[in-house]
């Protein structure tokens, strides 16, 4: 089973994200991630859905998201390179003791610390999903009371 990252344009209108999910748990498939938002064009949005299955399958999914009425275009991204980012949130239980580990951690993977209480802080990163899943290993320790990610969002890395 192989992960593969879609990109679709789709008309930004009412009920274009539901026919787009209903279609995948319909072939009973999980998305593992999901981001929309608008594009340059305010009458466009651009999905990006992350999904794990077999080929075949994912490519009559591919087949019938072409056909939705709502759906520009489709890209599977599995045979180019793409540049994909995700945002965290997270609330880390802080004290005296821990506080300078935290903030190490951050300046390792150019993290930044958002809010500050007496007890916990609140960090932002941006990274690729397996730096953003790393980042999550190494402050579990600590203590996670609160965890927000966006999902991916990709974009085909420019041919040189």
């Amino acid at each position: 089973m192989s992960t593969h990252t879609l990109s679709l344009l789709v008309e930004n209108r009412h009920g274009a994200l539901s026919r787009i999910a209903n279609l995948f748990s319909g072939r009973g498939y999980n998305i593992s991630s999901l981001a929309v938002a608008e594009t340059e064009d305010q009458t466009v949005s651009r999905m990006t859905i992350v999904v794990a299955g077999d080929e075949d399958i994912l490519e009559q999914i591919v087949k019938q998201l072409n056909k939705l009425i709502d759906v520009i275009k489709v890209i599977d991204f599995i045979d180019q390179p793409i540049i994909e980012r995700e945002l965290l949130l997270v609330r880390i239980d802080t004290s005296k003791a821990n506080r300078h580990e935290i903030i190490d951690l951050c300046d390792i993977f150019n993290a930044r610390i958002v809010h500050v209480a007496q007890k916990s802080v609140v960090v932002e990163l941006s990274g690729p999903t397996s730096t953003v899943d790393d980042f999550i290993g190494l402050v579990k320790p600590f203590g996670v009371r609160e965890l927000v990610r966006s999902g991916a969002v990709a974009i085909a890395q420019p041919k040189s």
